[in-house]
């Protein structure tokens, strides 16, 4: 994965991620090092706070640039 990298390039430390996802710091870091798996919705409002996808933050793609949002029907 690719949390540590991500948001050590944005000077950003797990303490600060952690209140963000609203979790301790030692959990959020335990999601780093791939101890512990992060739950999706954390997934999701990482890849939306950071604006990129999930699958470049789990490493399945090179590509950081988001997909388009989705269409909803008004």
């Amino acid at each position: 994965m690719r949390l540590r990298t991500i948001r050590e390039d944005r000077d950003i430390t797990q303490t600060e991620i952690a209140t963000y996802l609203n979790c301790k710091q030692n959990t959020y870091q335990q999601y780093e090092s791939g101890k512990r798996q992060i739950p999706i919705e954390a997934l999701k409002k990482l890849a939306k706070f950071y604006g990129t996808s999930i699958d470049y933050l789990l490493d399945v793609t090179d590509e950081i640039k988001p997909y388009p949002p989705k269409k909803t029907n008004s």
